[in-house]
């Protein structure tokens, strides 16, 4: 009779810790329909904000199959901000079924002078290697709470998915980041090799009359110009050729893939 009773309990335990989980996973938002990658449930963005950064995070999508998804709530339901981040990673199924390349940023919003906004970066399990909890908590640290304690949400996101963006297609290591002050000096070099052939080209044309080239065989001089500052500017909210405020003509977002949570990632407070 006491086993029975054992039998029993158990069996209770376990329906109620099935139906506790289920009940926790019915509490988080359900997959935007139709499909979207930046999905302010709060209202915090403009809508033109919305869009630029939809676009950009869609046309890295296209291009490399990684899922960069943005999600703005007001309120995390009674989870912590690593908690909820993880479960609606798991629920939406950020990134590609298999490779589980997805990061997950998700925003809680100030509801009051007294509350904390929150923010967190989910990464799933085939980005681990390459953006690691450290460098998460200083992507955060760096780019993300400095813009928002000044209330520019927009910047904040986007100087954020523009490193991230980076460091997921390998054109820097993550031991290489160390935030803003060092991305101002990546554009060091491209400038005096820029600087190198201007000098070369004036030599060249031998001091000619024509001002508006460097040479009659040369570039034209807004052009080196252009090109210098494009090598200057290179980790300032942008990534290759998308940059957050522009539109880049991405398409639609074609939806989830079923990827899975690597349970790493990091965040703060503002």
């Amino acid at each position: 009779m006491k086993s029975f009773r054992k039998h029993i309990l158990l069996i209770t335990l376990l329906l109620f810790r099935f139906w506790s989980v289920n009940a926790a996973v019915q509490d988080l938002p359900e997959k935007p329909f139709p499909p979207r990658l930046v999905n302010d449930l709060a209202g915090l963005l403009s809508d033109n904000e919305v869009i630029a950064l939809e676009e950009k995070l869609v046309a890295f999508n296209d291009s490399t199959s990684t899922q960069i998804a943005i999600v703005i709530v007001n309120d995390l339901r009674g989870y912590d901000r690593a908690d909820y981040a993880h479960r609606l990673y798991e629920k939406w199924g950020i990134g590609q079924k298999g490779d589980d390349n997805g990061i997950l940023i998700l925003v809680k919003t100030k509801t009051s002078e007294t509350s904390r906004g929150e923010v967190f970066i989910a990464t799933g399990y085939g980005l681990e290697g390459v953006i690691p909890d450290i460098t998460c908590a200083e992507i955060v640290d760096y780019e993300i709470l400095p813009a928002f304690r000044k209330g520019d949400y927009y910047t904040g996101l986007d100087k954020a998915t523009a490193i991230l963006m980076s460091l997921a297609t390998g054109e820097f290591p993550a031991d290489q980041y160390k935030g803003p002050e060092q991305n101002e000096y990546r554009g060091i070099g491209p400038f005096f090799i820029f600087l190198l052939i201007l000098l070369i080209l004036f030599i060249r044309s031998k001091g000619g009359s024509n001002q508006r080239h460097i040479s009659r065989k040369g570039l034209p001089l807004w052009m080196f110009l252009a090109m210098m500052n494009s090598g200057s500017n290179r980790h300032s909210g942008s990534w290759g050729g998308f940059s957050g405020g522009s539109r880049s003509g991405g398409g639609s977002f074609g939806g989830f893939g079923g990827g899975r949570s690597g349970g790493g990632g990091a965040g703060g407070s503002w």
